[in-house]
């Protein structure tokens, strides 16, 4: 089998686009498993475009485990970026798991998507038991040794986890990501950030995504983390959040919909034999 994909990225947090509106690409989870591979094409997440007589058109999303995901912020700017030059319209509505997306294609490469409003109860993000959602008094450790409680957790088209430390540098994500997103708490796993507020509209984060590990950028995490500190009285509606690749912005609105602003890569056609 072999056929034609694109490849994008969205701050570093990169994915393989699957046209699946001419001609039907069925992958096993095997399949998905190697294209997402780093020693074969590689890429955070995988993402079919599907035909939607209701929107621009319907999106679904496959983390680098082969299993699939509710929602992908960057994945979806990138997809609304790449449509739009083909319905030659600057704006895009995108049917996803999480409902219909309204992007805006900008000037210079930057896309802004309405996400929506985040869920907070803890049936919907979901959690296994009632549980304060705000403090989940999740216990993570330091590079020295210290315990930290905490961590609010919400929904987003996919389950967060955000915790706000004084220091990110100070914690490995590598080691506490794997175990709190298959901690029992998250019946469906759940995608770790540790936060650090810089200032009142800035905020630096490290994401471990569940299903794909360490990212360098993940769209859904930074629509939680400015949700997560606006209910936490540590930021405003208006948030910056900073990746070690760049920002996105994140805007939230009079009616608590959240909106992500941010670059997207040139698109790269690929040839993929399988």
């Amino acid at each position: 089998m072999d056929f034609k994909a694109f490849k994008m990225d969205g701050l570093g947090n990169d994915f393989v686009i699957i046209d699946n509106r001419q001609k039907i690409n069925n992958l096993t989870k095997d399949q998905i498993v190697k294209i997402c591979n780093r020693n074969f094409i590689g890429c955070d997440q995988l993402i079919f475009i599907d035909s939607d007589s209701s929107a621009d058109a319907s999106l679904r999303f496959f983390n680098s485990d082969g299993g699939e995901s509710g929602a992908c912020g960057n994945g979806t700017r990138c997809v609304a970026d790449l449509i739009s030059k083909e319905k030659n319209n600057k704006s895009i509505i995108l049917n996803t798991n999480s409902g219909k997306l309204k992007s805006q294609i900008l000037d210079k490469k930057i896309v802004t998507t309405e996400i929506g409003k985040a869920k907070v109860k803890w049936n919907e993000i979901p959690l296994s038991k009632e549980i304060d959602t705000k403090n989940l008094n999740m216990k993570i450790i330091d590079l020295n040794n210290k315990e930290y409680l905490g961590g609010t957790a919400i929904n987003v088209g996919n389950p967060h986890i955000v915790f706000f430390v004084k220091n990110i540098e100070d914690f490995n994500i590598e080691t506490i990501g794997p175990e709190i997103e298959n901690h029992e708490l998250f019946p469906e796993k759940c995608n770790v950030t540790i936060a650090q507020i810089i200032e009142k509209n800035l905020i630096k984060v490290k994401v471990w995504e569940r299903g794909a590990g360490l990212t360098k950028a993940c769209g859904t995490a930074a629509c939680a983390t400015a949700y997560a500190g606006k209910l936490n009285d540590l930021t405003e509606n208006k948030t910056d959040i900073e990746f070690s690749t760049g920002k996105l912005s994140i805007l939230i609105d009079e009616n608590n919909s959240i909106h992500m602003k941010g670059p997207v890569s040139d698109i790269k056609e690929i040839y993929i034999k399988l």
